[in-house]
């Protein structure tokens, strides 16, 4: 199967959410665990006991690991393969972007199954020229994986770029989504390559109400539930594309840790809550 009819399938049957597992210093505390690999390990390893096995998506963000060296991507890869064994799709979160050689090199690093760190898909950053993605681009064909470009994000930094025109007068944003509307043309029922889109952008009405969503792929929205996106807010920014999307939560389901019982509960009360609202896969 393609990578975009995994990500339909796997919403269809376990729901739109997406949980991040993020090993923030603040949360190992809260858990009542050392700020080490020992505590990295513990605190990865419970939440993706208590969590992949009941959500579609698990996205683990690369740096919180990277940070404690070799030892801390050990454990990424533990994640990585014991997610995808309990049914998730895994998103890794790594924002890569670069030219070249160095582009091939972080296509094969996370794309290619040979890879002890290949994952089903990566959020990849634009920002050098969309061109610059094109191994990865490549690698995800190849190996029916996925892609997730940073678009429109929601950080206060973002607009510098993201809401700048091109000589056409097109938004950079609405430029990255032209280019995977192309990339996307023709597939069923979803194409592989999605863009990051936050989940709580104020007012999607000006500068970005020229912006269509609807590009034929999966849309990954970060930002959902402890940082402030509410399902209210998917339903308002996405529109006719809601069903395409997967809204990203990670504090709001970790903090719940590490009792697996209660990881669990909060991750099937939000997916419960996102399905009555319509966000629900193609």
């Amino acid at each position: 199967m393609t990578f975009g009819a995994r990500f339909a399938a796997a919403l269809e049957a376990r729901g739109p959410l997406c949980a991040g597992i993020d090993p923030h210093a603040g949360l190992l505390h809260e858990w009542g665990l050392p700020d080490d690999v020992s505590g990295l390990e513990t605190f990865a390893l419970t939440a993706v006991e208590g969590l992949a096995p009941h959500v579609a998506v698990v996205k683990p963000q690369s740096a919180f690991y990277e940070r404690f060296g070799s030892r801390g991507v050990a454990v990424l890869e533990r994640v990585v393969a014991e997610s995808r064994a309990a049914g998730a799709l895994v998103l890794l979160d790594v924002k890569r972007g670069d030219v070249g050689s160095t582009s091939q090199a972080y296509a094969e690093a996370y794309l290619d199954p040979s890879s002890p760190l290949a994952a089903d898909a990566i959020t990849a950053s634009p920002y050098l020229g969309f061109g610059s993605l094109e191994p990865m681009v490549d690698a995800a064909r190849k190996h029916d994986a996925g892609l997730f470009v940073l678009a429109l994000t929601s950080n206060k930094e973002g607009p510098e770029v993201q809401h700048a025109r091109t000589d056409d007068g097109v938004l950079v944003a609405g430029r990255v989504l032209d280019h995977l509307r192309r990339l996307n043309a023709d597939e069923e029922p979803l194409g592989p390559f999605g863009a990051v889109i936050g989940a709580t952008i104020a007012d999607v009405s000006e500068p970005g109400g020229e912006l269509d969503f609807d590009f034929n792929g999966p849309i990954l929205a970060p930002g959902f539930g402890a940082q402030g996106g509410t399902v209210a807010d998917v339903r308002r920014i996405f529109g006719s594309a809601v069903a395409a999307v997967t809204p990203s939560s990670s504090r709001e389901l970790l903090r719940r840790g590490p009792s697996l019982e209660a990881m669990r509960d909060e991750a099937l009360r939000l997916n419960d809550e996102l399905r009555r609202f319509g966000s629900s896969a193609v």
